[in-house]
Order: structure tokens, then sequence, then C-alpha cells
């Protein structure tokens, strides 16, 4: 059976090779094995952890290979560098339309907390099985005031977005 993460990264990787054709570029096998490996990643990989991926397949593609690849795949927007965490080698992650998420939104400051909820999570996979279909992601958005904006609200002060409306009205 296939996976929303497999549906999620097959689609991304038929972006990149569309990608590729509208440059004139060519869309090696190289190139798209090394883009199916970071697009379908769980976890942020390094040019060297795909190439150690990439022997086990067979005959891996070198490493400068692979970082031009990720560069097109960059430049593609697919995917993005970490920050340096000062480990000597650069890591890279995929953005893929596939990340669930339970998110809370202040309509205040704009601050976003992130909220795991396995309620939420078992009630989307339910709802797609019941209709026979692959879920790839869900997002779920509760819109409201954080404690912070709420307590400045109730002290008289205003809001940092409160503020910013007022600049834009000037």
């Amino acid at each position: 059976m296939t996976t929303g993460l497999e549906l999620a990264r097959d689609e991304s990787v038929e972006r990149f090779r569309d990608w590729l054709k509208a440059r004139h570029l060519p869309a090696t096998p190289q190139r798209l094995a090394i883009a199916s490996l970071v697009l379908g990643a769980e976890r942020p990989l390094s040019a060297e952890d795909l190439v150690d991926r990439l022997r086990t397949k067979g005959p891996a593609p070198g490493t400068a290979t692979v970082y031009r690849t990720i560069d097109l795949l960059i430049d593609c927007g697919l995917v993005s560098e970490l920050a340096d965490r000062r480990e000597g080698f650069r890591r890279f992650q995929p953005f893929r339309d596939d990340v669930s998420s339970n998110e809370l939104l202040c309509t205040a400051c704009g601050s976003v907390a992130r909220v795991p909820d396995e309620t939420v999570e078992a009630r989307g996979r339910a709802l797609a099985r019941a209709n026979d279909f692959v879920p790839v992601r869900h997002r779920l958005v509760v819109y409201g005031m954080c404690a912070a904006c709420r307590a400045q609200r109730e002290t008289g002060q205003a809001t940092p977005q409160e503020k910013l409306h007022v600049r834009e009205v000037r």
C-alpha cells in the first residue's frame, strides 16, 4: 500500500523533473535518485548520508554530483539547507506538503504554537480510511489570542499587532 509520504515524495520528484525540463537540464537517473532520497527523508540528511544510502543500492554518484543536485533542489524550492550547527557539513531537508500540523494562531501578535494532538491525527486517519483515501497531510488552525496578548489587553496596553496596525493606518 502506498503511504502519504511516498505520494508526497513522488509528486515532489515529478515537480523536480518538470523544473529541470523547463530549464533544459537533463533529468539524469542520478539526479532523480538523489532527489527521491532527499525528498523522501524523514530527517535532515547530509550529502555524505545520501552517498552512503545510494551506495547500498549500487554504484553511487560522487559527493560533487550530490551537492550539485541538492543545489538544484534548493533552487527549485523543494529543499532547504538547515542552519549551520558547526558540525563541519551541511544538512538538507525537504519542503513537502506532507507535514501535518495542529496550530494555535494568535490573531493579535501572529505567534503560532504547534500542538501535537493524537485525537486529531486519529480522527483524520479514520476519515481517510472510511472514504478509501490515502492521507498526505492535514492542517488544523485554531485562531484566538495568546496569554501574553490577553494580559496586555487586560492592562490596557496595545498588543504588538495592534501597534503595527496603528502604524499602517498613519
